[in-house]
């Protein structure tokens, strides 16, 4: 395997074996995933071969069949208590997944406030500052309802990052925003790429997989089908289920 950053960065989340199942539908068939810290690994593959389910396994919004699931080197496969491991574990939704009640600032604010009980003040200058990194600080009273789909993306992921996760995990971000808005956010995750935010990203994009990842994971039917830096994946040597999928996007 290639040695990715392995040498010199420990990893955030190792995945190994796992197995999911709806009913007699398997979903993920002995799954194997490992991020380091301060790599991006993207996801890709057909609608339906498990990769969103892998996300959620990952943050403990489902419980697996089988295998295990390491964080930080602790075993989170089966804890009782899931919230403190997903308070360091940003989550980035495809449908947002934005309080309607609270402005940009009350919803990037909410989890330091209360979940880790940071002062008000303190709470407030940071969720500014990550609105602005997002390039939103003029929208900082907006409610979400007054903002397009790319307006509040870039609102969740401040979100996600105000909690200073370990790692984020973006389970197709882009996919239920129109044209004009995607190419902002695919920006912002650029940026977060170069800063070495450990990301986890499941999409479609093909362009930022093959720009932003250190290592892309190919997956079909529940599993694994082919891994390995983007030069390697979209590169013409990929496998042949690759490289029809590839056309496929392409023809799209």
């Amino acid at each position: 395997m290639t040695e990715r950053l392995r040498s010199t960065n420990p990893a955030v989340i190792e995945a190994s074996g796992i197995c999911k199942a709806y009913g007699r539908l398997p979903v993920l068939r002995e799954v194997d995933l490992v991020v380091y810290r301060g790599e991006v690994v993207c996801v890709i593959g057909p609608s339906g071969s498990g990769k969103s389910t892998l996300l959620r396994c990952i943050n403990l919004l489902e419980t697996v069949d089988g295998g295990r699931i390491l964080f930080c080197g602790e075993d989170v496969t089966r804890v009782r208590r899931p919230a403190p491991i997903r308070a360091r574990l940003g989550m980035v939704f495809q449908s947002f997944e934005l309080f309607p009640h609270m402005t940009a600032l009350g919803n990037v604010m909410a989890g330091p406030r209360t979940v880790r009980r940071t002062p008000r003040a303190q709470a407030e200058a940071e969720a500014r500052a990550l609105l602005a990194r997002v390039g939103l600080a003029a929208k900082a009273d907006a409610l979400p309802a007054e903002l397009s789909g790319g307006q509040q993306q870039r609102v969740a992921i401040a979100r996600a990052l105000a909690m200073r996760p370990e790692a984020i995990l973006f389970d197709e971000p882009t996919s239920a925003l129109d044209p004009e808005t995607v190419g902002e956010v695919l920006t912002v995750m650029q940026s977060l790429a170069e800063e070495h935010v450990t990301m986890l990203v499941v999409t479609h994009e093909m362009n930022f997989a093959r720009r932003a990842a250190d290592w892309v994971m190919v997956m079909d039917a529940g599993k694994v089908i082919e891994e390995g830096p983007p030069g390697a994946v979209f590169g013409p040597g990929a496998s042949a289920r690759t490289l029809a999928f590839l056309r496929h996007v392409h023809a799209a």
